[in-house]
């Protein structure tokens, strides 16, 4: 109860500050709509909020979160798809000009990645556990290529390459492939540190994530 009281107190504050501050740049948004030229895929992470490291405001992004940032494959069938729905709508509708997928430190998608299958045997999360299969390979991939490396550097490793994993995923959307074929539209593979707030984002040349401010 705590909780929703913060937030209830939160709402109200915000209509007699923020909102009353920028009452003209809504009223924009409302009479125009949307017209946002990136997509953000992020992680559901309460710790990651793309408008707050990304310093940008209402209307600017078009934002997915669920659980590792992940994209399924394209797949048409009869099943709900929410991210691929929104991917849909992004491209094929908004028309954006860039999708960044941004993964984080201490993901706990990734860490499960690493978990015993009795870690999950008591809990009823069928969705989760499949949902976690879209970044085996990247785990997959750090086990064979990583090394001897730390527990943590083996997970900021595996937030990484799950990243650029996921922009092949995109790939496989037609639209995103036609556009991208026609340099209307770019991928970005992000990584957010979330105890220095610093992005890292893959660079193709150096194949290898630098400082997004450098």
């Amino acid at each position: 109860m705590k909780d929703i009281n913060k937030l209830i107190s939160g709402s109200k504050r915000f209509k007699k500050v923020e909102f009353k501050k920028r009452k003209r740049e809504f009223s924009k948004l409302a009479n125009k709509g949307q017209n946002p030229k990136i997509l953000f895929i992020g992680c559901c992470d309460s710790r990651v909020l793309p408008n707050l490291i990304t310093n940008t405001g209402p209307g600017d992004l078009f934002v997915v979160r669920n659980i590792g940032n992940f994209v399924a494959p394209y797949k048409v069938d009869e099943d709900y798809h929410s991210t691929a729905a929104a991917i849909e709508y992004a491209v094929n509708i908004l028309e954006v000009e860039d999708i960044i997928v941004c993964g984080h430190s201490q993901c706990g998608a990734i860490s499960a990645l690493y978990y015993d299958d009795s870690k999950f045997e008591k809990k009823e999360i069928p969705h989760v556990k499949q949902w976690l299969e879209l970044g085996r390979e990247a785990r997959d991939f750090v086990q064979e290529w990583g090394g001897e490396l730390s527990d943590e550097d083996r997970l900021t490793m595996t937030e990484e390459i799950s990243a650029i994993f996921q922009l092949d995923n995109l790939l496989t959307y037609p639209k995103v492939q036609e556009r991208v074929n026609e340099g209307k539209l770019s991928l970005h593979a992000w990584h957010y540190d979330i105890k220095s707030g610093e992005i890292y984002a893959y660079d193709e040349e150096l194949e290898e994530f630098v400082p997004l401010n450098s």
